[in-house]
């Protein structure tokens, strides 16, 4: 998760690091791939990650499944492979204010279904556009991927933007399935982790409201804070 320092009050501290310059690495520098996992491993994992920490923790940021690497190819297998997209889940805005990643965003939007005003929501929310942020917990990029999850998702760089946006928007695709496309149950799962919001045995977003109080403070602004920056890139 990354925050806006302007509204760092309300969410709480982060520290931001240039890690590419730090650590000279190249824009789509490659990396080996997770190996493949069994069906079996995977349901069996898929149910541990659910049982989130209720104690109001955010451990691992935005985009959370696992820090590990050896669950990456777990995700990889539930979410399919790269040219496989969700159809729409998540109703929005055709016309948007331009971003310097415009033709990312809309590649991204067309191919999983994700609203480009809701992409660029995010990405405004998570990183202010700027692809070499690190948040203290770790997430890297435009959309604030932890490693396990960027892995999983195969994106071997997470501070180059295609590979960050691909990979992020697929992530929040999956979220909006899961919930049956009920956006502020997808980004609080895109935020605080899914096993948060299945605990509060909410099933679409006007419940999820009424309980908000019951998640992080930091996952109740992000929703207030993803709702205002959307409505700025709608035309």
């Amino acid at each position: 998760m990354s925050i806006d320092p302007a509204a760092a009050s309300g969410l709480g501290q982060l520290k931001w690091v240039n890690l590419r310059s730090s650590t000279g690495l190249p824009a789509g520098k490659s990396t080996a791939e997770a190996p493949g996992s069994s069906k079996s491993e995977f349901a069996a994992t898929l149910k541990q990650l659910t049982a989130q920490p209720a104690d109001g923790s955010n451990p691992s940021g935005a985009a959370i499944l696992t820090d590990s690497a050896a669950l990456s190819s777990l995700i990889w297998q539930q979410l399919g492979a790269t040219s496989v997209g969700y159809g729409s889940v998540s109703d929005g805005t055709t016309e948007t204010v331009p971003t310097d990643y415009e033709e990312l965003i809309q590649t991204a939007s067309a191919k999983y279904g994700v609203p480009a005003d809701l992409i660029k929501a995010v990405i405004d929310t998570e990183s202010s556009f700027n692809p070499n942020v690190v948040s203290s917990a770790g997430a890297k990029g435009l959309m604030q991927l932890m490693d396990g999850t960027a892995n999983g998702l195969g994106v071997s760089d997470p501070f180059d933007p295609a590979q960050n946006i691909d990979g992020g928007v697929r992530y929040l695709s999956y979220q909006l399935k899961r919930y049956d496309g009920e956006e502020k149950m997808a980004l609080a799962a895109y935020n605080a982790g899914p096993g948060r919001v299945s605990k509060l045995g909410v099933s679409n977003d006007e419940e999820l409201m009424q309980k908000l109080s019951q998640l992080p403070k930091e996952t109740q602004a992000y929703i207030t804070k993803i709702d205002r920056a959307r409505a700025e890139y709608a035309l």
